[in-house]
């Protein structure tokens, strides 16, 4: 049986962000999506368009914030080593 939530829940996060790509605005784009298909302002049809958009901007989301724990872990392993000498 095909898992179709599956489609949209790869694990592959390493898409590059568009310049002058922003976190907070992108999250206030989900979130306008998520309130036009609560709303059932959208035909079915713009309904999976929208899903889909929000799946993207999510992705991107989570790259942004997998890229800034991997800086961070890096900060921290770093004070880490100085503080041992």
């Amino acid at each position: 049986m095909t898992d179709p939530i599956g489609a949209f829940s790869s694990n592959k996060t390493d898409l590059p962000l568009p310049e002058a790509w922003n976190y907070e605005a992108t999250v206030a784009q989900v979130e306008t999506i998520i309130e036009q298909i609560e709303a059932g302002e959208l035909e079915l049809a713009e309904v999976f368009e929208q899903f889909a958009a929000a799946v993207k901007y999510l992705r991107q989301c989570e790259t942004f914030l997998q890229e800034r724990q991997q800086q961070m872990d890096l900060l921290i392993e770093t004070l880490t080593e100085e503080a041992d000498f």
